[in-house]
């Protein structure tokens, strides 16, 4: 006959086991699903998830050394709790235990505490200057490196098909990785890519905006230990990672949406009201309330509910979720998506955030605006008004379609043509660091630019002298360098496959296999720009002087007390002679100088054929 102590460690055990098989059974998920010690932002939302319809009637329990429960909140939604609790400086690296009671049941769920990352600043978190330059690609068409992953049982999309511009094709975070060596003989020293969260829709999965959970990797891609395995093969090279996120709208797919503990965590209407696309509604002084509003809470689609940045927890929800993402993979650098949309008070918010955390971190927005005077508005300015943005910097859409496509796509006139990039660029006195701007040709959702201007090889060689000499941070966009071109009518033929990303391509980039004459011609050109540019002090941190163009020749130096470069940019039907005598301001030093790009030495006269651009070092 068993003894009575036996019995009662029997019934312990059985109680145990049928205590964590309620964990197992509700499946709790936490965000964020860790945390770090020795953290400045310490006051951490957790927002626990269950799939029982009562859990958000349990108690909670927290006892680990350094770490106090200071609010317990409950839902509407019976899935949710969300723990305020407080990390102090003392608390180490361990599992924090949630002693979690419903219904006379008490269930255990650990929660991580991990140690935070190492070289803040130096090996993540280092921000981006105006001596970085940017290659942006998308992952699904860019390189498969890993098939087995192309098709993940349970997720919405199914598709896999590289012919329709609209299903997956297969690319990933392996097939980025496989590929640096490229990258870099662009002169590129920092990756950015179209979000790699998950992204679980029905379809059109292949550009990654509408997310469907911010703590999780796209398994599609490789899962966060290929994300992290990339980031690591990035620093290791002296390379940058840009995240790419969206605070404006979820994916409907998105579980905050699918079962959002309240109905405030995305913008509700009485109807489906869908934003009208038109920033001025925000700071225009006659605005409508109702206009702004719209502007702001407006749908981005029917597929893109508007998140509510005025609900507290879900700003929290945001902001956590951006400093995990640098801990937890060494990003860079941010680049948010649809930023003219968000709420500019609760985005200062976040951003000042951040940079509290991480000093040097960077972030600039997607503000696809009209002109520079709305530009400005949304990043660090000189402007006096109300409200002050400290957003670092915008992708630069007035300098593209105000400046450099207008120069290479118009007749010259008195306000047409080359004068209209002189006048933006002169505008450059509304921002606080104009240098910050991050400069670009094309990108996912436009026309790619060898199309904008025509296919013309000389037109678009110009563009890239002028995007890898001009102020600001260069972004490529992967294919541009082969003369990809692509009508962004509809969107996924500017998405098309990067040639060579996958077995058996008759046409490879990377060795350059199958690559037409042109194509090579054009690869080699942008190469030897960014081999130039990877060197030039001038171009990467120097000063900027522009002379107003006289029928169509423009002119403008970068220099610093080192080296000094003259670009030159014929934009006439002609060919025009240039005396560097002309511009003594920067050229009184200098007898000659070296065409970057054939090697050929120029004396202090010299002829550049029409519609083309000589970048010149300047020789004493």
């Amino acid at each position: 006959m068993p003894s009575r102590k036996i019995i009662s460690s029997l019934l312990f055990f059985i109680c145990l086991q049928t205590s964590f098989s309620i964990v197992s059974a509700q499946n709790i998920d936490a965000y964020p699903s860790n945390w770090f010690a020795n953290m400045n932002y310490n006051k951490v939302q957790v927002l626990l998830r269950s799939t029982s319809s009562d859990f958000t009637k349990a108690s909670v329990q927290v006892n680990y050394p350094g770490v106090a429960l200071n609010n317990t909140q409950h839902f509407e939604n019976g899935h949710y709790i969300a723990l305020d609790i407080e990390i102090s400086p003392t608390a180490k690296p361990g599992n924090i235990v949630f002693s979690i009671v419903n219904g006379g049941k008490t269930s255990i769920f650990n929660w991580p505490l991990l140690p935070r990352r190492k070289n803040r600043g130096t090996q993540f978190a280092q921000g981006l200057t105006s001596a970085d330059l940017v290659y942006f690609l998308m992952p699904d068409r860019f390189s498969n490196g890993d098939s087995t992953n192309d098709k993940i049982p349970g997720l919405k999309d199914q598709s896999l098909n590289r012919s329709e511009i609209f299903l997956r094709h297969g690319g990933d975070l392996q097939g980025v990785a496989n590929h640096l060596d490229y990258l870099q003989k662009l002169g590129t020293t920092t990756l950015w890519m179209t979000p790699v969260v998950e992204n679980d829709m029905p379809d059109r999965t292949e550009h990654g905006y509408a997310a469907t959970n911010n703590y999780k990797t796209e398994t599609r891609f490789g899962g966060d230990k290929a994300y992290l395995a990339l980031s690591d093969s990035l620093h290791k090279r002296g390379m940058k990672l840009i995240q790419d996120v969206v605070y404006n709208h979820f994916g409907r797919f998105h579980f905050l949406v699918q079962d959002a503990p309240a109905k405030d965590w995305v913008h509700q209407w009485p109807t489906y009201t869908q934003t009208h696309y038109r920033e001025q509604a925000v700071f225009d002084p006659y605005h409508s309330e109702a206009d702004a509003k719209r502007m702001i809470d407006g749908w981005f689609t029917t597929e893109m509910p508007d998140i509510n940045h005025e609900n507290p927890m879900v700003e929290q929800y945001l902001t956590q979720n951006a400093i995990w993402s640098v801990e937890t993979f060494g990003v860079d650098a941010f680049r948010v998506d649809t930023y003219k949309y968000c709420n500019v008070d609760v985005m200062n918010r976040l951003n000042k955030t951040l940079l509290d955390e991480y000093p040097k971190i960077f972030t600039f927005g997607e503000c696809w605006v009209d002109g520079v005077a709305s530009q400005a508005y949304y990043v660090e300015n000189n402007y006096n008004l109300p409200f002050k943005s400290n957003l670092k910097a915008t992708s630069d859409f007035s300098l593209l379609f105000g400046g450099i496509m207008p120069a290479l796509n118009e007749s010259n006139g008195w306000s047409n043509g080359v004068i209209k990039l002189y006048n933006t660029l002169a505008s450059d006195y509304l921002y606080k660091q104009a240098n910050n701007n991050v400069t670009f040709l094309d990108n996912h959702d436009m026309t790619r630019i060898h199309s904008s201007l025509g296919e013309s090889i000389p037109k678009t060689k110009m563009a890239y002298a002028w995007l890898y000499t001009c102020r600001g941070i260069p972004q490529l966009y992967y294919g541009s360098e082969l003369l990809m071109k692509g009508i962004s009518n509809p969107d996924g033929w500017v998405r098309l496959d990067f040639p060579g990303g996958w077995a058996g391509d008759k046409k490879n980039a990377f060795t350059e296999t199958g690559l037409t004459n042109d194509e090579s011609d054009f690869l080699h050109y942008v190469q030897t720009l960014g081999a130039f540019r990877t060197k030039s002090s001038a171009l990467k941190t120097g000063n900027m002087m522009q002379y107003i163009p006289e029928d169509g020749l423009y002119v403008y130096f970068r220099y610093d007390n080192n080296q000094t470069v003259m670009c030159v940019m014929n934009t006439d039907t002609k060919s025009r002679n240039v005396n560097l005598s002309k511009y003594g301001e920067r050229t009184n030093l200098f007898k000659s100088g070296k065409d970057i790009i054939t090697g050929n030495i120029i004396g202090s006269e010299f002829s550049i054929p029409s519609m083309s651009m000589q970048v010149i070092e300047l020789i004493k």
